[in-house]
């Protein structure tokens, strides 16, 4: 016997006396009791009290403090979950999706329809972080005019609240260009993996003075153009410290040492959602070995449904002897 939550008995004292609750005017009493059971519902939410929301004054705060600015990518539903409940400040929606969940060789890859697809999924769950989605390449530029096309997609359509594109000063118009339309603009120097074919590969940047001058001089170039913040990738320590002091927006360092204002990693990366045996860069640190865990679970489901262990007894549902037996009756008479 299944005991009603309070809610749903109050459903159904209501549909009893002929009087049907708002919020199910439309929908039959069955269909609100069978959703209980469905193996398709949605993941919900943390039961934890929900945290104020981070917004770019929330951001400002934690650098003005000299608080470290908390960042992790997310690609769908339940990575932004888990990331959200777990404190994050930013999410972000990262190219890197291409990748580590779309099996892509690089992040050139990806189209503007599955950066949306996924910002939207990313969306759905992120209730406290700032989100914010890569603009993918090819769809910010040719001019400032298709930039900004493409961020108001992915605010309107992806529901993120700020987005990322890579470059330095070659980008200063178009970053202007988003960031006075109202739309925050997070950058991204140093390594940029968009444009790794013409830097010779995923290599480290600024590992000479005249890199080191162009790193920052592309810095304060998107400072300048209203980004209110900027990836660092891939950069020697002291030089990313270096930097972080000469601007007045926090720096997100991705392999730049500890000197930035906030860290991002790749959530798969970190968490060890990825088989043995796979490239890492340096500068990643694997809290977690997600993957061994997954494929324990799914190993022994395997095995309890060739020794017909699962499902035992209590992953069944019951009905009454007398039904049952009427039905037996029923089948061995037709």
């Amino acid at each position: 016997m299944y005991l009603l939550p309070s809610s749903t008995a109050r459903t159904c004292f209501s549909l009893c006396r002929g009087t049907r609750p708002t919020a199910l005017a439309a929908r039959p009493l069955f269909s609100a009791l069978q959703t209980r059971h469905s193996s398709h519902s949605p993941l919900g939410t943390p039961s934890a009290q929900p945290r104020k929301k981070v917004t770019l004054g929330s951001l400002r705060s934690l650098y003005k403090k000299g608080e470290p600015i908390t960042m992790i990518t997310a690609h769908d539903f339940p990575s932004a979950h888990v990331a959200d409940a777990a404190g994050m400040d930013i999410i972000l929606v990262g190219d890197s999706l291409a990748m580590v969940a779309l099996g892509m060789e690089d992040t050139s890859e990806v189209l503007l329809e599955e950066m949306l697809l996924h910002c939207r999924s990313v969306a759905r769950a992120t209730k406290g972080a700032f989100t914010v989605g890569d603009l993918p390449m090819g769809t910010y530029e040719i001019a400032p005019e298709q930039a900004l096309e493409t961020a108001i997609r992915f605010i309107k359509e992806g529901r993120v609240q700020g987005v990322k594109l890579e470059g330095g000063k070659e980008m200063f118009s178009t970053i202007k260009k988003i960031t006075t339309a109202g739309i925050p603009v997070l950058g991204h120097v140093g390594l940029t993996p968009q444009r790794q074919n013409s830097l010779g590969g995923f290599r480290v940047q600024g590992k000479t003075s005249s890199g080191a001058l162009k790193l920052l001089e592309d810095a304060l170039a998107v400072q300048e153009a209203g980004c209110f913040a900027v990836v660092l990738e891939a950069v020697p320590a002291e030089v990313a410290s270096i930097v972080t002091k000469k601007l007045s927006i926090p720096t997100i360092g991705i392999g730049a040492g500890n000197g930035c204002s906030g860290q991002v990693l790749v959530q798969v990366d970190m968490t060890g959602n990825f088989p043995p045996g796979r490239f890492l860069p340096k500068f990643v640190k694997k809290y977690g070995d997600v993957w061994s865990e997954s494929l324990r679970a799914i190993e022994t489901y395997r095995d309890e449904v060739k020794s017909r262990q699962y499902p035992a007894s209590e992953h069944t549902y019951p009905i009454a002897k007398e039904e049952l037996d009427a039905f037996v009756q029923s089948v061995e008479q037709s």
